[in-house]
């Protein structure tokens, strides 16, 4: 009898051991998606204030397995993701208030146009009618003073001086309508875009979409000081740019290329404005407007939110940072974005997506003598293009009730 009772209860602890197995394999995939979530390092900047800060903390947020720059941090085949970005340092006097009296040096054809017409004709015109003035002033002073003439004039009209008075500011306005007119037209009609990006205005902050580059996102919020953020923070440096202009996520742009900025705003009126490139336009909600540049030297350049937009109006900086084509093709692809005509070799992982098992990879437990065989697994049905989430639609197709 004792031996027939440790027959059976070997016989049971055998028959337990597939399944203690399928425990195990069930509950090692969470495993390393809970020990990724814990070490997801938290958002430190870059959080705009307001009615937006959940959505863009959560957005700031590197998801589990994704770095601080949007690159996945695994790679197909278990290559490591490529490095960071080395980002320029700003240029002292370069893009940037330096205290001149005067306009920044300017780094577009349209804006070198505009400073030549402001500077050189413009200053001057308005130097020569200031000087001409004067001297009628004072020749008028002197020679009709009342020591001279005791007895004023009493000449109603004088036809030579009414033609002089009405001809000589036609000419004036002609002469700065002229070259007005042919820099407004090359501000105005630019020519074609080798690039498009849609920047858009919130309170406070600026987010900017590269839709010729897998559409993706990238969300500037201002760098505040090192006193001003709490311990372990990211705070400006003097590599980041000066204060109250650094942020935390650059516009980047290729050098020599046409740029097609799409302007609109999420809530109420800003204004994208970048004076070392000559432009300024206002992004309102429900409008796109429209403007470009075409900046030749690398570099990085600041400008500020030109519109009164609310109480943090005045912490909404711009930095574009302009580098070579073949570096603006690699800070796409940190960000994971690709080239125009350039699709990536190998997908990549889905570091978030739960892991997927086929059943030829399973090897199921044999059955024991004279059980009944399974019915082999059958394939699951793919969903509808588009449709991930079964909804009120898909109900209504797929025969369920």
């Amino acid at each position: 009898m004792m031996k027939l009772k440790t027959g059976l209860i070997a016989l049971a602890a055998v028959g337990m051991i597939p399944m203690a197995a399928q425990g195990q394999t069930a509950a090692t995939p969470a495993a390393p998606a809970a020990q990724e979530q814990a070490a997801t390092p938290a958002a430190t900047t870059g959080a705009p204030a307001g009615p937006n800060a959940a959505a863009a903390n959560a957005s700031a947020t590197p998801a589990a397995g994704v770095d601080a720059t949007g690159a996945s941090a695994v790679a197909p085949g278990g290559a490591l993701a490529a490095p960071a970005f080395d980002h320029a340092v700003p240029v002292k006097g370069v893009g940037m208030p330096d205290g001149r009296m005067g306009l920044q040096d300017q780094f577009t054809p349209v804006g070198r146009e505009a400073s030549a017409f402001h500077d050189n004709w413009l200053l001057a015109l308005c130097a020569a009618m200031s000087l001409l003035v004067l001297v009628l002033l004072l020749w008028t002073m002197v020679k009709y003073r009342r020591s001279a003439h005791p007895t004023p004039s009493r000449t109603s009209h004088n036809t030579f001086v009414e033609v002089v008075w009405t001809l000589v500011p036609v000419l004036v306005l002609v002469a700065i309508a002229v070259p007005s007119i042919r820099l407004i037209r090359h501000q105005y009609s630019p020519p074609p875009a080798d690039l498009t990006i849609k920047v858009i205005g919130n309170q406070w902050y600026w987010s900017y979409q590269y839709p010729d580059n897998g559409g993706f996102e990238i969300v500037s919020n201002m760098l505040k000081e090192r006193g001003e953020v709490a311990a372990g923070a990211r705070f400006r440096t003097d590599a980041d740019g000066p204060r109250l202009l650094a942020v935390d996520e650059r516009l980047v742009i290729p050098a020599g290329k046409v740029v097609k900025f799409i302007v609109t705003s999420n809530d109420v009126i800003h204004s994208f404005a970048m004076p070392a490139f000559w432009t300024k336009t206002d992004a309102n909600p429900g409008i796109l407007n429209e403007t470009w540049v075409k900046v030749d030297k690398p570099g990085v350049y600041f400008g500020q939110c030109s519109e009164l937009c609310g109480a943090r109006h005045a912490f909404m900086p711009i930095a574009i940072e302009v580098v070579a084509p073949e570096r603006f093709a690699q800070w796409v692809s940190t960000k994971g974005g690709t080239m125009p005509g350039a699709t990536p070799a190998v997908a990549p992982a889905d570091s978030t997506a739960a892991t997927q098992v086929s059943p030829a990879a399973v090897t199921a437990p044999a059955p024991a003598a004279g059980a009944a065989t399974a019915a082999p697994p059958t394939a699951p049905q793919s969903a509808a293009p588009g449709n991930t989430t079964p909804s009120v639609a898909n109900r209504a197709t797929d025969g369920s009730n």
